[in-house]
């Protein structure tokens, strides 16, 4: 059994894309949310979907083990970021190593860093006027999205797109192709 741990900080689309995708499968198993923001759409969700979720604050996420300890006590093989914004303690990367995963809304390395999250970064690509943008899945280091890519799907954006469409364009992709990335790397 893999046992998966998911941080969101928004609204938790796609922990619930995650959480509903691994519903029956006996492999593995959404253990935890965890969130920054107490005000998250995912708090809920994870009440709906019958999955505990732990807040925390910024000091204890930075400054302490206690959110190492937990995903340790918890048994936890696999952390995956979900929309969620702090960037990730050196001591949590030591603790997981090749062992977290997240999902950028852009075709790293264009679009990352700190800042570039969200709506930021569909402005980005229509103000750059781009022909295409997507996702990157990618394992997490001590740095905003510079980890090795695991995965990248496109779409097109077209000079009538607004950030608006671009966004939809790219969350249709995360929630196809998360969970089935997920799925590859813990087999």
């Amino acid at each position: 059994m893999k046992r998966i741990a998911i941080f969101a900080s928004g609204s938790g689309s796609n922990a619930e894309r995650i959480t509903t995708y691994f519903a029956d499968n006996k492999s593995v198993s959404i253990e935890l949310f965890l969130s920054n923001n107490p005000t998250a759409g995912v708090i809920e969700r994870g009440r709906r979907l019958g999955i505990p979720t732990v807040l925390f604050d910024k000091k204890t996420f930075s400054k302490t083990d206690k959110i190492v300890d937990l995903l340790q006590k918890q048994q936890i093989d696999l952390v995956i970021l979900a929309g969620f914004l702090w960037l990730i303690p050196e001591n949590l990367v030591k603790a997981f190593p090749n062992k977290i995963i997240n999902i950028h809304p852009a075709l790293l390395p264009k679009y990352g860093g700190k800042g570039m999250w969200g709506h930021f970064v569909h402005e980005a690509v229509v103000e750059a006027g781009e022909k295409e943008s997507g996702i990157t899945i990618h394992y997490v280091n001590e740095y905003y999205d510079e980890g090795k890519v695991i995965f990248q799907a496109t779409c097109e954006v077209v000079p009538t797109d607004t950030p608006d469409d671009v966004a939809k364009k790219v969350q249709a992709l995360e929630h196809i192709h998360f969970p089935e990335v997920i799925e590859k790397l813990i087999e």
